[in-house]
């Protein structure tokens, strides 16, 4: 007997989860820093360009794969092209789900850890970034600390899952998403109406045409393809519990703008506060947990800002790791016919503990390395340089090249019959986009990031 697959209750569900799978840590500090760093808003305008030339036209054809085979991405590549090697393409991103969130609920645990840091008043104590500094480095180098928030962040997310796609991630996508957006909202206000912080929107917002350089455009072009959780079958997944009435292209669009939108709120908040308290905002990485919390400590109301943002960067590690949890569940229920309750226990806990020697790299194994890198470095390096750039590569020339474009827009016609007769127009820049231009762009995406281009 095959499980009975499960469905979004409704549109906005989906919408909801895919932006949830999308907005994750890199929105919230990543792109509002390269962005003051490349131009402001001379690299956001390209960004937009590169997130319209390869972010949309990837994202409307992975959905797209899901909802036309309701498999996940191993089952939707041997459904459509019957090949070993697509097959084994499918299973990149399954194994690209448990590689991510191997290491990145460890540093999503450090989210979860610093929203009872905040709430100790451990803050208050730190009267400039060095401090803040030593302090991070001395919980990330406490076993039981990393560890256990490593732990405690994990089972919610097998929490989530467990509850099932209309019960868990989609209920929990309606609760988490609205409450991520209003705390997103409350930091942005408190953020524009400090002192000073008319320099972090200059740093974010007054274009600078002159940074914008070939690196800039490389950065653009990379920072368009992970932002919106392509190429690890994350997409392709909640795409296949799509039915054939829903709007693929409208939803992507959505998707797209939420994330998009989420990212630059992100950049005020965080900006306009980092300068009105006159704190260094070249941090990069260490801006979350080193020079925030300093931030936090000189602002008024402080102490409730900064559980507030530690929430806020939780939640969004949150919805997406349930996303990364599901591209792998959904591979054992829809493909060896597993419960879905003993899918996410078993492979809940065995990414887990893959993850423990990744938690260990800041402490215990800091020593061991494999060509100058951690074993949390292998990781990352793993996911984010190889199998998220090859994932939306094969994506790319499957639909456009093998499946084909034609028998891909008459499935892309269901659910979407307005938009063809409306704006006839933009199917055919999709089609163009996604067989000529996406996967050229992708390729030097993936020679950008292991360093062949620079």
């Amino acid at each position: 007997m095959s499980n009975q697959r499960e469905h979004w209750g409704s549109r906005i569900g989906f919408i909801l989860a895919a932006s949830g799978s999308a907005i994750g840590l890199g929105n919230i500090w990543k792109f509002p820093y390269i962005a003051g760093e490349n131009g402001g808003a001379a690299f956001i305008f390209v960004y937009l360009v590169c997130i319209a030339v390869i972010g949309l036209p990837v994202l409307i054809a992975e959905i797209l794969l899901g909802r036309t085979t309701q498999r996940n991405p191993v089952g939707a590549f041997k459904r459509l092209s019957g090949s070993p090697f697509w097959t084994a393409v499918g299973g990149m991103g399954v194994v690209a789900g448990f590689v991510i969130l191997s290491f990145y609920s460890v540093v999503a645990g450090w989210s979860l850890g610093y929203i009872i840091e905040a709430m100790k008043g451990t803050f208050f104590t730190f009267s400039e970034a060095s401090l803040a500094g030593d302090h991070f480095e001395s919980l990330v180098g406490n076993v039981k600390w990393i560890i256990g928030y490593h732990g405690g962040f994990f089972l919610l997310t097998m929490l989530v899952v467990y509850l099932g796609v209309k019960g868990g991630i989609e209920r929990g996508s309606k609760i988490m998403m609205p409450i991520l957006f209003f705390i997103l909202i409350i930091l942005v206000i408190r953020g524009v109406t400090l002192d000073g912080a008319e320099k972090g929107l200059a740093f974010l917002w007054n274009p600078d045409w002159s940074k914008i350089s070939g690196q800039s455009v490389l950065i653009a072009l990379g920072h368009a393809f992970f932002t919106l959780s392509l190429g690890m079958g994350a997409m392709m997944t909640y795409g296949s519990y799509l039915s054939e009435e829903d709007n693929v292209p409208s939803s992507a669009f959505q998707v797209l703008f939420l994330d998009t939108l989420i990212a630059i709120l992100a950049g005020i908040a965080i900006f306009t506060a980092v300068f009105a308290m006159g704190q260094n905002p070249g941090a990069g990485p260490g801006l979350i947990f080193q020079t925030l919390p300093v931030v936090f400590a000189k602002m008024p109301g402080g102490f409730l800002f900064g559980i507030l943002f530690f929430l806020l960067l939780t939640l969004a590690a949150l919805t997406s790791a349930i996303s990364l949890l599901e591209v792998v569940v959904a591979y054992f229920v829809d493909e060896l016919n597993w419960k879905r309750h003993r899918a996410v226990m078993i492979f809940g806990f065995t990414i887990f503990l893959i993850g423990v020697p990744s938690a260990l790299s800041f402490n215990v194994m800091a020593e061991i390395k494999w060509f100058d890198k951690t074993f949390f470095d292998i990781a990352d390096f793993l996911a984010s340089n190889i199998l998220l750039p090859a994932g939306g590569f094969f994506i790319s020339v499957f639909v456009a090249w093998v499946w084909g474009l034609d028998k891909a827009v008459i499935e892309l016609r269901k659910g979407a019959a307005n938009i063809f007769e409306r704006y006839g127009w933009l199917i055919v820049a999709w089609k163009f986009f996604l067989k000529y231009i996406a996967p050229v762009m992708i390729f030097i995406v993936f020679l950008y990031s292991i360093g062949v281009i620079k």
